[in-house]
């Protein structure tokens, strides 16, 4: 289960350091997919095909947008980024 852990963590750190990367991959791969099954289709149009492949990764990428916004939002709020900013906040004394 460590193991488990270190990789989750290292996955995580390393979609933080490349945040737009992830999402492009993301992309690649999400209207890949989309095109491979709706080409198994046989009566689609192929501008239909396109399309729908289209719809499909982009949610994806909102989705991984909204993933890698809450990932930040995470760090800065815990984490080595909270501590990088605390000097930045001004606190209330």
């Amino acid at each position: 289960m460590a193991d488990a852990k270190t990789k989750v963590e290292s996955i995580r750190e390393w979609v933080v350091e490349h945040k737009l990367r992830a999402v492009g991959c993301l992309w690649l791969s999400g209207i890949t997919g989309s095109f491979a099954y709706n080409w198994s289709k046989p009566n689609m149009k192929p501008s239909v095909k396109i399309i729908h492949a289209r719809l499909h990764a982009q949610a994806l990428t909102l989705a991984a947008l909204a993933g890698a916004a809450l990932v930040e939002y995470y760090d800065h709020n815990s984490g080595a980024k909270a501590d990088r900013y605390a000097e930045l906040v001004p606190h209330k004394d």
